[in-house]
């Protein structure tokens, strides 16, 4: 199962998610890293986990 949003090509830090989450909502990829680093370490948002699964199910950028 994959989502339709696509990993970032240019945007890309590890796997270019935080990147394509920021291009498909039209969003300043900074700030988006900001508050995915931020959420990440409070204890209620397993940061890592959620990265990692979002990871498998974002499309890889080079598919259409």
């Amino acid at each position: 199962m994959k989502i339709n949003i696509h990993r970032s090509a240019n945007n890309r830090v590890i796997a270019g998610v935080i990147g394509g989450i920021a291009e498909h909502f039209n969003w300043n990829t900074n700030v988006t890293r900001l508050l995915f680093v931020i959420l990440a370490i409070t204890p209620m948002f397993p940061g890592i986990i959620a990265y990692l699964v979002l990871w498998l199910l974002m499309k890889d950028p080079t598919e259409d």
